[in-house]
């Protein structure tokens, strides 16, 4: 199945995003990529096929700088007028589908400050594939606090070993943010869902795990 290409307008510019929508397609998630990687790198191509193998379709899509090629992140004004504009062009593009957002890392990150600072139309939930709690090394909850703004559900699939989210602190979130929240561990994951191979199981059966997730958790809410 290959994706359909397409351009997402934000302002003066444009970003482009790839639309993968199995036959069966029960609902759309927008899938914003992590800060180091775009939206075709191997692990969102991994995650938005093994969706669609689920019944899920995906919207990926560039942040501005990742489309020009820039390898700092854009300034939080310019990655949410993104997001806003993902997220209207998936409810042109499949508004036959209940529509939920999220992503790796700083995309999911982006996204949940977006809906924070004003609700995306149409999105029921955020799900979020390792949410970057902290910087590595310096553990903290200073990046959640935007979160008790989101009223929508939200899903925090995280590595047991994420040195990006410390799972005590992850858990303190979770917890002050009530029933809109859950979360899922992935036994032996770091941030990216890579797991060690003394722990007996593959990086695979950790994405395998994630994706499974992500899927149950957005198929209860559909």
């Amino acid at each position: 199945m290959e994706p359909l290409k397409i351009l997402i307008s934000v302002g003066d510019e444009c970003v482009s995003g790839l639309l993968l929508r199995p036959a069966e397609a029960k609902a759309l998630y927008l899938f914003g990529h992590g800060a180091g990687a775009g939206m075709t790198h191997k692990s969102m191509v991994a995650n938005a096929e093994g969706l669609a193998a689920r019944g899920i379709a995906t919207l990926r899509y560039q942040f501005l700088y990742m489309e020009k090629g820039a390898k700092r992140p854009d300034p939080p004004r310019l990655a949410h007028a993104v997001v806003r504009a993902a997220a209207a062009q998936a409810a042109l593009l499949a508004p036959d589908l209940p529509l939920f957002a999220g992503g790796r890392s700083f995309g999911g990150r982006m996204t949940s400050q977006t809906q924070a600072e004003a609700p995306l139309s149409g999105v029921r939930g955020l799900a979020f594939l390792g949410f970057p709690l902290h910087p590595a090394g310096k553990p903290g909850v200073e990046r959640a606090q935007h979160l008790a703004r989101v009223q929508v559900p939200m899903l925090f699939v995280s590595g047991a070993r994420d040195a990006l989210a410390e799972l005590d602190l992850l858990r303190s979130v979770i917890a002050a943010l009530g029933e809109r929240a859950t979360l899922r561990v992935i036994d032996h994951a770091d941030h990216g869902f890579r797991v060690p191979a003394k722990s007996g199981r593959t990086s695979a059966d950790a994405e395998a795990e994630a994706l499974d997730a992500l899927v149950d958790w957005i198929g209860a809410r559909v």
